[in-house]
């Protein structure tokens, strides 16, 4: 007989992938008693079993979620854990994976909180990209939080303070009870229609845990989310961070510590701007002794003492160096000239008809003009001939 037998690895694979494919097992709360509990030192994991009256189950919280655990779990503990199902495939053993740990009591509302937190985280209501930074001088601060609490007079204090030129906004709502939610969002929406404030303020004085419940509010969180100036929560609790803490541009352990971050402290600006003063003061007093050294010197100079004398000395050595140059130019010129003159007169005395008369040539002249051709005389004219000792009258005889 052929059977297609499976391992028992394949088979316990398969039921892992069943349970984990599962979505409502992968997200569930789930509450119970602690027993056999182990902290494995070593690694940091929890091991330990939940149980109740009819039935337990085997869990494990990994180092990376047992670290967020505010308290030490141990054996009798009732608590409240938020995590998924799977399935040990080494020996079969299906297992609770918790991620929270919340003590018994409390722990429907922190579960409810945790699913909150991964809503809003899921909308982007806690991208660190969209926190705004606050304005260095603020001119306008307007506050939300009880009118009647300590935390409106240590908020007020310290703005007036610190920072005296800005103006505060108070807009009171109660911060606890069941109008409180809508309260500060009507406050809000009425600091938004305004459009006047720089930063807004929004918290209240210091309580236990659960008077924070308020602050974790969706509407309220909503409304923190579109406030088109940043925003300080200051819930006044060191230990626990609200909705409005994640949602807010940034957190203040307490109102005091919110008034604080708002504003600069006039007397740091007084001292700074004081300081710049005297650095300014010595730049100028230095640059001015530099420059009155300078005058002096100037002043006891041999020029400014007998300006005529160097005046005189100066132009008298520039008109000799001019005068020199000018003669030397002169004399460059004269002698270019004589060169040229020389050249000249030897080549008109080579063209001189006197050059030729030395060398036993005449030359006939007929009533003052030079006769070129026999053309120019008939027999009996007079005329005269030019040596170059002298002359000779004549009268023509006979022509050829």
């Amino acid at each position: 007989m052929n059977i297609n037998a499976i391992t028992v690895k394949q088979l316990n694979f398969y039921v892992k992938s069943l349970l984990e494919g599962d979505i409502p097992l992968q997200s569930i709360a789930l509450t119970g008693e602690i027993s056999n509990f182990k902290n494995h030192y070593a690694s940091g994991h929890f091991y330990f079993t939940l149980k109740d009256s009819a039935a337990s189950v085997r869990c494990v919280m990994f180092k990376s979620a047992a670290r967020f655990v505010d308290f030490e779990p141990e054996d009798g503990c009732q608590v409240v854990l938020i995590g998924r199902v799977s399935l040990y495939e080494k020996d079969g053993q299906y297992q609770f994976y918790a991620e929270r740990m919340f003590r018994g009591g409390t722990g429907e509302a922190a579960a409810e909180l945790e699913k909150l937190k991964e809503k809003l985280k899921g909308k982007g209501f806690f991208d660190l990209s969209r926190k705004r930074t606050l304005p260095k001088f603020p001119r306008k601060i307007a506050v939300v939080t009880s009118k009647t609490g300590a935390a409106v007079k240590d908020i007020l204090s310290i703005l007036s303070r610190r920072w005296p030129v800005a103006e505060v906004i108070l807009c009171p709502a109660s911060v606890q009870g069941a109008s409180a939610v809508k309260e500060m969002t009507d406050a809000l929406d009425r600091i938004y229609a305004l459009g006047t404030a720089d930063i807004i303020i929004i918290g209240r004085g210091g309580g236990s845990a659960e008077d924070l419940t308020e602050f974790n509010s969706e509407e309220l969180a909503e409304k923190i989310f579109v406030s088109p100036v940043p925003v300080i929560s200051a819930v006044g609790h060191e230990t626990d961070f609200s909705i409005s803490d994640l949602v807010a541009d940034l957190r203040a352990p307490t109102p005091s510590a919110a008034a604080e971050l708002a504003v600069p402290d006039i007397k740091e600006i007084a001292n700074k701007f004081y300081k710049y003063g005297n650095t300014l003061k010595s730049l100028l007093t230095g640059k001015y002794n530099y420059s009155a050294a300078r005058f002096d010197k100037l002043l006891a100079s041999a020029f400014l003492k007998r300006p005529e004398e160097s005046i005189i000395s100066t132009r008298a050595e520039y008109a000799d160096r001019l005068s020199d140059r000018a003669a030397d130019a002169f004399s460059d010129i004269v002698d270019k000239c004589g060169s040229r003159f020389m050249q000249d007169a030897a080549r008109l005395d080579a063209l001189s008809p006197l050059k030729v008369l030395s060398r036993g040539y005449s030359l006939a002249f007929k009533d003052g003009l030079t006769v070129k051709s026999s053309d120019c005389i008939e027999v009996g004219d007079e005329i005269s001939l030019k040596f170059s000792n002298g002359g000779a009258k004549c009268r023509v005889t006979e022509k050829e």
